[in-house]
């Protein structure tokens, strides 16, 4: 079953094409990260996923109906969204913030303790939001969109602010939270975060996918066809992936020569590089 399935979209602001024939699908269950540099799109989708804005054409569904239903308070109930303009009220403290979010949802008081040890805020809940910084207003904002434990959740650089013990701890829930199925669509121009959590990604370039697979696809498809061979005595070779050289290791190794041994696999950057001849800043 495909919780997403996006066919031919555009999106058009005035004379610029945000989306070019976008089309992809998401089956239940699935961390899919629709990877790509600022500006190039992904936010923009995930509001038309959202039914904040209309696509210009092309067809989406969610939960297998027209995305434009997910303004409805039966289907808000089955997503989450995290984005940099998701809000919270300023003069309340986090505990007050995600109360209300309790509220909307029916929830009970223990949700709220459930969540805040998710984002790793616990001993912090008592906190005006006013005087959070950033990286805690930004697993606050978090811990909103997933009081519920929604069927589907929309994740908008969900690490930008974070520092790299609350991120790994953020990465723990959330494989937690696919594990007890949620389906989870991530952006981000973060390759490492992406390469950590997604199942597939989608590479996005000017409105358009360039490329889609998992992680381990992409790289076996972009890799270069060599590999690289340390000797102990410090030398390093450059060698093609055939059977002469591994006739060849195979002699270094008997003789106790082979300090390391790696395939020139590349990176989601690099692949992102090579797809569109720029990085992902």
């Amino acid at each position: 079953m495909n919780v997403i399935a996006v066919q031919q979209v555009k999106k058009i602001f005035g004379t610029s094409e945000a989306l070019k024939d976008v089309s992809f699908t998401i089956p239940k269950g699935e961390i899919f990260g629709f990877l790509g540099p600022s500006g190039s799109g992904k936010t923009t989708l995930i509001k038309i996923l959202t039914a904040q804005l209309d696509a210009s054409a092309g067809d989406v569904e969610v939960f297998g109906q027209p995305a434009k239903n997910m303004q409805q308070v039966a289907q808000k109930k089955r997503f989450g969204i995290l984005t940099d303009n998701s809000g919270l009220y300023e003069r309340l403290t986090i505990d007050e913030n995600l109360s209300l979010y309790a509220q909307l949802y029916d929830l009970p008081k223990t949700a709220i303790d459930e969540v805040l040890q998710f984002v790793n805020l616990e001993g912090e809940r008592k906190k005006k939001v006013s005087v959070l910084s950033k990286g805690m207003r930004q697993r606050v904002t978090l811990a909103c969109a997933i009081i519920h434990a929604p069927e589907l959740l929309f994740l908008d650089e969900p690490t930008s602010a974070l520092d790299p013990v609350n991120t790994a701890h953020i990465y723990k829930g959330l494989r937690y939270l696919n594990e007890r199925g949620t389906t989870i669509f991530l952006t981000t121009h973060d390759m490492a975060e992406a390469e950590t959590l997604c199942n597939r990604v989608a590479f996005l370039h000017n409105g358009e996918i360039q490329a889609i697979g998992t992680p381990n696809e992409l790289k076996k498809q972009y890799r270069d066809g060599f590999m690289t061979v340390e000797l102990t005595d410090g030398q390093t070779h450059a060698m093609p992936l055939t059977e002469q050289t591994g006739q060849k290791i195979t002699q270094w190794l008997a003789a106790g020569l082979v300090e390391r041994v790696r395939t020139n696999e590349p990176t989601l950057g690099d692949i992102f590089m090579t797809l569109t001849g720029s990085d992902l800043t």
